[in-house]
């Protein structure tokens, strides 16, 4: 659709002087005291960006000595976070009156300039702080396809300090390229699970048993930190935990990168996924650490599809891992799973591993729930380590024209 936009965020370090270091610091101590004020004004009846910009420009501004963009920005910081609170609150969930604690700043385009040189120019308090990109000193730096190419157009970007470092998460955007709905579809199925964070249809296996060995220790020094019941203790576990999620979301964006690798290689259109709102909620196997890596990859490959002219789909994920995935074979029979990770149906004889069954069976439902050709027929097939599968049966990869 016209107007619509791929973002990409790329975070670098940034080398800052003393005198540089002190306005950023000032800056974010600002920052929050804008926070709080907008805050205040607006909870909890506010949630407009403009209604609150009209109703708390003057007294941000006036409170925290903020300029003129970084109190508009705040104003539109603040009710972002006020529209998550009152959906969580409609979804039956208690909420609170938010509180900014977290040393960021959100930069515009008119608060922040990126040079050719590697320099960014930051607005502050005062003077702007000039500071440099830390990057790669070779052209293998993932910052570079967006920092070097003309396509791509700096916009809102976030300053944040960690252990003393400053970082900025530079955004970046172009108009999103048209993408159509093809008669001749490939899926690539994709089931999600504890033992194998992802499996897909192609047989391409992705474990997930050091996630789940961190998700381990990472439990026993929680349990170990809150018997001890110091302040010191709880300070520790928050620095354990943002790191626990920064390596996570490390490894979930390498597995999300090797999906859609997947899907190129064996010419996919499509890329399925159970349909993960509502499930595993009650299933006492999954924990909700489990269940964020699950959203958190399936964003990822989601953020990333369009970019690559792949759409993503979800599939009702009911007997997915009990289903005979053979074509011709109707068998739903929760004895198909004799173990944890095999399949063996009892009216077929089919036999493989459970999360490869469960993932053709992801992209089998995709393509039977797809469009059909203008001629009306069935042309949507799920791709196979080996070739095709569709509704008319197997079709081997030296087949495929």
């Amino acid at each position: 659709m016209p107007g619509e936009y791929l973002y990409r965020t790329a975070i670098t370090r940034l080398r800052v002087s003393e005198e540089g270091a002190e306005r950023l610091e000032r800056l974010i101590d600002a920052w929050r005291v804008g926070c709080a004020m907008a805050t205040d004004i607006a909870w909890p009846t506010i949630d407009d960006p403009q209604a609150l910009q009209s109703a708390a420009y003057e007294r941000v501004r006036e409170s925290s000595g903020l300029k003129s963009q970084h109190a508009i920005l705040v104003c539109r910081q603040v009710a972002k976070a006020l529209r998550s609170i009152e959906a969580r609150r409609q979804r039956g969930q208690q909420v609170s009156k938010p509180v900014f604690r977290s040393p960021t700043v959100t930069y515009g385009q008119r608060t922040m300039t990126v040079f050719e040189d590697g320099w960014v120019s930051l607005t502050t308090l005062g003077e702007r702080a000039a500071c440099q990109l830390v990057l790669p000193n070779d052209d293998d730096g993932y910052q570079q396809q967006y920092l070097e190419n003309d396509s791509w157009e700096p916009t809102e970007s976030t300053l944040t300090r960690r252990d003393g470092v400053y970082y900025l998460h530079l955004g970046f955007r172009r108009p999103a390229p048209a993408t159509e709905s093809p008669e001749h579809r490939t899926v690539l199925g994709v089931d999600l699970g504890i033992e194998h964070l992802a499996v897909t249809s192609t047989a391409r296996f992705f474990s997930g048993r050091a996630f789940a060995h961190e998700q381990r220790e990472l439990l026993k020094r929680e349990r170990e930190l809150q018997q001890t019941g110091t302040r010191s203790a709880y300070r520790t576990l928050r620095c354990l935990k943002a790191r626990y999620r920064r390596r996570a979301r490390d490894r979930l964006h390498r597995v999300a990168n090797d999906i859609l690798d997947e899907a190129v290689r064996h010419d996919c259109t499509t890329i399925a996924f159970e349909d993960l709102r509502g499930i595993r909620e009650n299933d006492l196997t999954v924990t909700a650490v489990n269940r964020w890596a699950f959203r958190t990859l399936v964003s990822f490959v989601e953020y990333r599809a369009r970019g690559r002219g792949l759409t993503v789909e979800y599939v009702d994920p009911s007997c997915t891992s009990i289903a005979c995935s053979r074509v011709g074979c109707d068998s739903v029979d929760s004895a198909n799973r004799p173990e944890r990770g095999q399949f063996r149906c009892r009216e077929c004889g089919y036999e493989v591993h459970a999360d490869y069954n469960a993932a053709k069976n992801v992209g089998l439902r995709c393509v039977r729930s797809g469009h059909t050709s203008s001629e009306r027929t069935g042309v949507g097939q799920c791709a196979l380590q080996s070739g095709t599968l569709g509704p008319d049966g197997f079709t081997g990869r030296s087949s495929i024209p």
